[in-house]
């Protein structure tokens, strides 16, 4: 039952997928949809549309609108041991997609901060931009339509806020 139920979601989600004639899916990007076996490999999902990656230039601008959310999905404790971009909001990768169909007031608990609507712009983060790009992909395939991806991360954040510390 569950194998069935996994191929269905796969499917569903590969649908906007262009197929090679080697039978994968090609675009900008691929990724593949949970961890379903051999099967998985045949089904992908495009993600990061042009325009859906910002650099660290546009990030700066963003964070300058209040219809802007910064969520950084690393884990706790990476945050508190190597620190954050200023205003973000943790959630970890785990968590994200259970966080973004809470309901607002346990989100607002949960996270003291209001939950973001999917017509806000959430911008996603993390250290190097592989964690975020998963929760990008997740906020996409729920509504979020406005989401974002920082690619470079916390990493190239501090390269540019900090330049002195570089090696």
């Amino acid at each position: 039952m569950a194998a069935r139920l996994s191929l269905v979601c796969s499917v569903r989600l590969a649908g906007r997928c262009r197929w090679s004639t080697a039978g994968r899916c090609t675009g900008e990007r691929r990724q593949r949809i949970g961890a379903w076996g051999s099967r998985n490999s045949l089904f992908c999902a495009l993600s990061t549309a042009p325009g859906k990656t910002v650099s660290y230039e546009q990030l700066k601008d963003l964070l300058k609108s209040p219809k802007t959310v910064l969520v950084d999905v690393r884990e706790r404790w990476e945050m508190k041991e190597y620190g954050s971009i200023p205003g973000a909001l943790n959630i970890p990768l785990g968590e994200i997609v259970n966080a973004l169909q809470m309901n607002p007031k346990d989100f607002e608990k949960k996270y003291n901060q209001t939950m973001p609507s999917k017509s806000d712009c959430v911008v996603f983060s993390c250290l190097a931009g592989v964690r975020s790009l998963k929760a990008f992909d997740s906020a996409v395939l729920l509504g979020y339509s406005r989401s974002q991806h920082y690619s470079g991360g916390f990493e190239d954040w501090i390269k540019h806020e900090m330049p002195e510390k570089r090696h």
